[in-house]
């Protein structure tokens, strides 16, 4: 039975999105605004969506499994669950107002609040014991407090840029912080071939991003520094150390954190190692499986 896979069709989360799937081995290729796109070599569908009804369409079970974001799900109270992190569209759901106003959720107190995301708010400010008027928008939220709709605004900021357009400052801790997730139906039963196919999605993508933190590390080493090389190259479970022609030296190859190969090959070349490489990967599989 093919899967049917949602995809934001817009938005922060589209490019991204279908960034990983090709990653991953999957013909995901969108031409012409295509409302759905067929990979018949891995017997998958994807349809694009707009990203507020990905959690609908997917908490329904009309479509197995989609791409969104935390907020967006949350947002929707569809019956789904996040089964994969998948880092990127990072972002926090901030309260904001002009620069001396409000300065604190408490002072929201029967004031006006315009957002996009009604039912994260609520239950945000339910929480905190605070009522307010709350202003529902479908868009363009930064511009409600000039045009005189509300005194607050309740918006996702990922770089900040659209508040501080607006003249706007947040106020408060983040209500969430939110990223990309795949998600799944809690109410709908999955077939056997259905949960398997979905498994290997998840290997699939979780491989890619794995990929996207470790690089291959190889270098010379002297064997009387062994020890100490090992300690900063530790590898998932071990390096790989193999002898070469002169006795004094071996070979080691590790997996390393990407963020921190600059770092290391100077430690390893203070220490005495040479011809220090790092190769990236394409793929791989280092998280164990669900």
């Amino acid at each position: 039975m093919t899967l049917r896979i949602a995809v934001p069709n817009k938005g922060s989360l589209s490019a991204k999105a279908i960034e990983l799937l090709l990653d991953a081995g999957y013909r995901a290729h969108r031409r012409n605004r295509e409302l759905r796109v067929t990979d018949s070599a891995n017997d998958i569908t994807f349809f694009f969506q707009r990203p507020k009804d990905i959690a609908t369409y997917v908490g329904s079970g009309d479509l197995e499994v989609g791409i969104t974001g935390l907020d967006l799900l949350t947002n929707s109270a569809a019956p789904a669950r996040p089964i994969l992190d998948l880092g990127f569209a990072r972002s926090e759901f901030r309260f904001a107002a002009p620069p001396g106003t409000i300065t604190s959720v408490p002072e929201l107190q029967g004031r006006r609040v315009a957002t996009s995301f009604p039912v994260l708010v609520e239950k945000h400010l339910a929480d905190h014991g605070v009522r307010v008027e709350l202003i529902r928008l479908d868009g363009a939220v930064e511009n409600a407090i000039e045009l005189g709709v509300a005194d607050a605004i309740a918006d996702v900021v990922e770089t900040g840029e659209s508040l501080r357009s607006a003249g706007l400052v947040p106020f408060g801790e983040p209500v969430m912080r939110s990223q990309a997730i795949l998600i799944q139906s809690t109410r709908r039963a999955y077939t056997d071939d259905q949960a398997v196919a979905i498994q290997a999605l998840t290997r699939r993508l979780r491989g890619v991003l794995d990929s996207r933190l470790y690089a291959v590390m190889d270098y010379n080493c002297p064997k009387a520094v062994l020890d100490r090389a090992c300690a900063l190259t530790p590898g998932i479970e071990s390096p790989t150390i193999s002898p070469m022609a002169d006795r004094g030296w071996v070979a080691v190859r590790s997996l390393v954190r990407r963020d921190e190969a600059q770092r290391v090959m100077d430690e390893l070349e203070a220490i005495g190692a040479k011809a220090i490489l790092v190769t990236a990967l394409e793929g791989c599989r280092i998280t164990p499986a669900p």
